[in-house]
């Protein structure tokens, strides 16, 4: 994957918006909250709670994904706006060998703990099958800020501890994904 190219088409699908995974809700219009445990359960605690887990975001994932192709962007941490190998994501190293640097980002700009995001990313094939071992280490917070994307980032996914983000191209795609698993829902108000 081309950086230059990869930020060309970030800017194409979601300009105005951060490459910041977690920041990525204020899309309201194209957003929607899924939890991947019953009851909001945030964290597995067996291997049949993992299997629910795996489950729901496969669900998810197989009806994005159109190519069995998916881009992962994972991030690496620095006080310095320059990413090095050694930033690579830690615990995912072995699960994404050909990542390559795709941006950087200032995320705390406080004088004297300043804070950079690197993001790096990879190409999957076999998706969303290939994806249970990254998955399994975001459900126990192993990592976090990890973003799943089609090619052409027409859709995003952010998985996360405790459920997933998702972020269509319309709000009508949006809400057709919302109806399928309406028992995945948050009962809070904001969708959170």
């Amino acid at each position: 994957m081309n950086p230059a190219e990869l930020s060309r088409l970030w800017d194409e699908q979601w300009p105005e918006y951060p490459k910041v995974s977690y920041e990525l809700r204020a899309i309201p219009d194209r957003w929607v909250r899924f939890h991947a445990l019953p009851g909001s359960k945030r964290y597995p605690e067996s291997e049949a709670e993992y299997a629910v887990v795996l489950a729901r975001h496969n669900a998810i994932l197989s009806s994005l994904i159109a190519t069995r192709t998916v881009l992962v962007v994972a991030a690496g941490y620095s006080a310095t706006a320059s990413p090095h190998a050694s930033l690579r994501p830690e615990g995912v190293d072995h699960l994404l060998l050909e990542a390559v640097h795709w941006s950087s980002v200032l995320i705390d700009a406080e004088p004297g703990s300043e804070s950079w995001m690197h993001l790096y990313v990879s190409e999957i094939l076999d998706a969303p099958h290939a994806l249970s071992p990254l998955l399994r280490l975001v459900a126990d917070h192993e990592i976090a800020n990890v973003l799943i994307a089609d090619p052409s980032l027409n859709w995003l996914y952010h998985p996360y501890d405790g459920g997933m983000d998702v972020l269509l191209p319309s709000t009508a795609k949006r809400d057709a994904l919302r109806g399928q698993h309406r028992s995945w829902l948050s009962s809070h108000p904001s969708g959170l």
